[in-house]
């Protein structure tokens, strides 16, 4: 495995992970912080589906739609929530971040890379998106990665290890948000 399907096949295994996570902490969690955590496990199973080599998985033409309908009923369910801002409005953007790309695989444009097309995953050879959406998405996704990684820095390591709840350590669930943005960048890069 070298360039292109390398690159897809660690966005997959670092967004599946992440999914892993999230639907691990949702056992550990209740109400909103149970919600987030169910939203970051979709979105990090979503992006782990959409980043699969295309030599191993085609996806049918339908299944953008399907992408598009997953993550739009994921931004209508975070909507009421998201005038409070914080997760809710990154959990907004995110979801609307994936139905824009996957609108984009559906109706590619002639020519380019695609979202995936410069690391081997699905839509490879295609191309579209609006530059200025693109864009802003890209600048979103920078500043938030940004953030996020200055917010871990200053964290110390707990003496004993991991503690038995290693699901409910707040710098986990950083890393998981923190580690699907950088996905999140990589393929709206190459869009």
């Amino acid at each position: 495995m070298h360039g292109p399907a390398l690159s897809a096949w660690l966005m997959v295994a670092l967004c599946g992970a992440s999914g892993a996570y999230c639907l691990l902490r949702t056992r550990r969690c209740a109400g909103e912080e149970r919600r987030a955590a169910g939203s970051e496990a979709v979105m990090g199973f979503g992006m782990a589906a959409m980043a699969l080599p295309a030599a191993v998985l085609t996806p049918p033409d339908w299944s953008w739609a399907v992408y598009a309908a997953v993550f739009g009923v994921a931004a209508l369910r975070v909507l009421p929530a998201a005038g409070r801002g914080g997760h809710h409005l990154h959990h907004l953007v995110g979801s609307l971040a994936m139905v824009y790309m996957a609108v984009v695989m559906a109706f590619p444009a002639q020519g380019g890379h695609g979202v995936h097309g410069a690391y081997g995953g699905h839509g490879a050879g295609v191309a579209g998106g609006a530059p200025l959406v693109t864009g802003a998405l890209l600048v979103y996704y920078a500043v938030f990665v940004l953030r996020s990684g200055a917010r871990l820095v200053p964290l110390a390591a707990p003496a004993g290890g991991l503690p038995a709840a290693w699901t409910s350590r707040p710098e986990f669930a950083l890393v998981c948000r923190l580690s699907m943005a950088l996905a999140m960048l990589a393929m709206l890069v190459t869009l």
